[in-house]
């Protein structure tokens, strides 16, 4: 059996396993929140964040004069230690809870409260010294600590996104330009329209997806303005009149982000606009994503009954009862990663209908939702990347034979033929079977060398106005 200490709420006592860092409020939490299975330890962002403003108002706190150095020194470096990526087998509340992010942040004050106890020389639990509420939560509530833990931990994990959202985009440049003089059809409304290159085709994607990393970083450049300092609903109740500067100062310094303090504490409180914004951005890269992927599953399909103008990578067998089936199961998990993303930023949506009066309780389920749609979008860019964008290849002759056998063929040569001369050639093709190609050069409309001339991808797929 292992030790215990006993330790005190306002609602009784509890023996808590000497091994843990964290208090009784915490193992409240944890059996009052068996709810989604998944740990305030699993986003490590949001840990390192809050050892971030619990560091920063200890730091403020010693510069107005109400924390003593050796305790703020002492909190300090258990707050360096988190950021450094130990304790976290402490953060044991589940995302998912009631209070408003209140067992979070107790959470986190009792494992930095128990860690500074140790580093001070004293045993665990001995809050006399150092208290979780007292000192470690001094000057603060839950209500603008967890919201400014969240900003910071957002803007922490927007990084890696971007990151890896850079790498796909590089990826389908490197595409783009392997495919570059590969004809194939356009295509609009699932009918032939115009043909185009297989280049221009995973260009597009390139660029649609580049444009979200501008957005992913206006609408995250919105959580640089917090709360820190209004405590409760704003007011700043049990600060010193120094405090809210100095805080937003050591934000600032530890966080190093351009940390400003919100224009009007009690709005601020109770707005979460940001995170509204931050996970429309979120969705909108989600659904970009989406719609890529459902188009390389058509342009896959077949592959000897559909467009079967690309190869995917074959990465596993496509069903337990067709043999020889493979199946785009990569672009398909993408697609349900976007539904979920899709899902949560309803679920922000709502949760920030839902704040009432001077505190939104629902700011838990906002975090989770945001983390977990960034942390899907990541790992699902990663595995889109590695295992289909960069194995694609192209089936050049079939691309081509569609061009040739497509009625849209004529759009390209009306400015050469006329408009009357191509409808009869489309009537005719229509009606035999035949191909534009072959009847343009049957008819002796154009020869084979002005015909190719026209359809070269390098005048076929720009603005080139041919002479009638």
């Amino acid at each position: 059996m292992s030790n215990t200490r006993n330790e005190h709420d306002l609602i009784g006592n509890l023996e808590i396993d000497d091994r843990h860092l964290f208090g009784i409020q915490t193992q409240r939490a944890v059996e009052n929140f068996k709810i989604s299975g998944v740990k305030l330890d699993f986003y490590k962002e949001f840990m390192k964040a809050f050892a971030i403003v619990k560091m920063a108002a200890a730091d403020a706190n010693h510069q107005v004069g109400f924390l003593k150095k050796e305790i703020r020194d002492a909190i300090c470096t258990a707050c360096e230690e988190i950021i450094a990526g130990q304790h976290y087998e402490h953060f044991v509340v589940d995302m998912i809870q009631g209070g408003a992010g209140t067992s979070t942040n107790m959470n986190a004050n009792e494992v930095i409260a128990n860690r500074a106890l140790e580093i001070l020389g004293h045993n665990r639990g001995n809050y006399q010294h150092c208290h979780p509420n007292n000192h470690v939560n001094m000057s603060q509530s839950t209500n603008d600590a967890y919201p400014t833990a969240l900003k910071i931990a957002l803007m922490l994990a927007k990084d890696p996104l971007i990151q890896e959202l850079n790498s796909l985009i590089g990826s389908l440049n490197s595409k783009a330009e392997a495919f570059r003089d590969i004809l194939k059809m356009g295509r609009t409304q699932l009918q032939d329209a115009v043909p185009m290159t297989l280049g221009q085709t995973f260009g597009s994607y390139a660029t649609t997806l580049a444009e979200e990393i501008q957005r992913i970083e206006n609408n995250a450049a919105l959580f640089l303005e917090v709360n820190m300092g209004g405590t409760a609903i704003g007011t700043g109740i049990n600060t010193s009149s120094e405090y809210g500067e100095c805080v937003i100062a050591s934000l600032a310094k530890f966080s190093k982000l351009e940390i400003v303090k919100a224009e009007n504490l009690v709005e601020a409180t109770q707005d979460t606009g940001a995170f509204i914004m931050f996970s429309s951005a979120v969705k909108r890269l989600a659904l970009k994503l989406s719609k890529m992927c459902n188009d390389l599953r058509l342009l896959s399909s077949g592959p000897r009954a559909g467009l079967n103008e690309i190869n995917l990578p074959a990465v596993q067998p496509g069903s337990s009862i067709m043999p020889g089936k493979v199946n785009p199961v990569i672009p398909e998990v993408v697609n349900q990663i976007a539904f979920k993303v899709m899902g949560n930023d309803l679920t922000v949506n709502l949760a920030s209908e839902a704040g009432q009066l001077e505190l939104n309780a629902f700011e838990p389920i906002i975090a989770y939702s945001l983390f977990e749609s960034m942390l899907m979008l990541k790992n699902g860019m990663r595995t889109l990347r590695e295992l289909c964008i960069e194995g694609i290849t192209a089936n050049v002759e079939h691309c081509l034979d569609t061009v040739h056998n497509s009625i849209g063929l004529v759009t390209a040569l009306s400015p050469v033929l006329g408009y009357e001369t191509c409808s009869s050639l489309a009537k005719e093709a229509l009606d035999s079977g035949d191909s534009i190609y072959n009847l343009v050069l049957r008819n002796k409309l154009l020869s084979k060398e002005e015909l190719d001339d026209i359809l070269a991808p390098d005048k076929l797929t720009k603005p080139q106005l041919h002479k009638v």
